[in-house]
């Protein structure tokens, strides 16, 4: 029982480490945003690489997820006889789901696994490879040449994939209603109209911008701490995959608690 204590309580000491040593990361970051104009190449080469080229990923994955959202809610009117009454109601909470909840959430778990694990993966190699070093050997700080432009890319990119995201999930489940259930245009994009609240934007927008840094911190701070070679660098690009899918989904939790 002891034992079981100990080993518990070494996870908790772990983790409260690894987090702070994340925050501390964040403040250093957040020290060279005014330095972002001058690196401003930098800046624009991870804007590119977390922005447009993760574009036709998150515009495949947001048109299934409102496909997929609009086919669960038709069928569970449907199931109950209630289709009908629904429609003036329907293409409202369709929008609703996808832009406070579905899109946020899958494109960030879609961008941690494409963008946080490359992160983790291009850091770590840099470490292992002892490049990390020479840079300090040539007064390059490490937090201002590799980890504030991928912070500040994810950070401005991810709000961007969630505008297109939103886009086209909407058009997604109006395409399956319409074939499915044979709504017209003005029936299913009239009611988002009537019940539209600018709150939805505001919060899908603010989860992804979080989200975003999130997973740029912990693939740089999962980076850094890599070790062990070619194996190490595997390890890391899961680890921070894991970790940053866990920490948007908690997020996530929290969001919908507070707000």
């Amino acid at each position: 029982m002891l034992k079981l204590i100990a080993r518990l309580g070494r996870k908790v000491l772990n983790f409260l480490g690894e987090f702070g040593q994340i925050i501390i990361l964040f403040g250093k970051v957040i020290g060279y945003f005014p330095r972002a104009f001058k690196d401003r190449k930098l800046v624009i080469e991870q804007m590119a690489i977390i922005g447009s080229d993760s574009l036709p990923l998150v515009i495949l994955i947001g048109s299934f997820t409102g496909a997929i959202a609009a086919l669960q809610a038709t069928l569970l009117f449907s199931k109950f006889n209630l289709i009908n009454l629904t429609r003036g109601y329907l293409g409202a909470s369709i929008a609703t789901a996808v832009f406070t909840e579905l899109t946020p959430v899958l494109t960030a778990l879609v961008i941690a696994g494409r963008v946080g694990g490359a992160i983790a993966a291009q850091i770590g190699t840099m470490n292992v490879s002892e490049q990390i070093d020479a840079l300090e050997m040539m007064a390059i700080d490490k937090n201002r040449f590799l980890a504030m432009p991928r912070v500040l890319g994810a950070l401005l990119m991810m709000p961007v994939l969630a505008v297109f995201s939103n886009v086209v999930a909407l058009i997604g489940g109006y395409l399956l209603t319409s074939i499915k259930f044979d709504f017209t245009f003005h029936e299913f994009f009239i009611s988002i109209q009537d019940f539209f609240q600018m709150k939805e934007i505001y919060i899908s927008l603010s989860k992804s911008f979080i989200f975003g840094g999130v997973t740029a911190l912990v693939g740089c701070h999962v980076g850094f701490a890599t070790t062990g070679g070619a194996e190490g660098v595997g390890n890391s690009t899961v680890r921070a995959f894991t970790i940053s899918a866990a920490a948007i989904l908690i997020i996530d939790a929290l969001f919908g608690y507070v707000v």
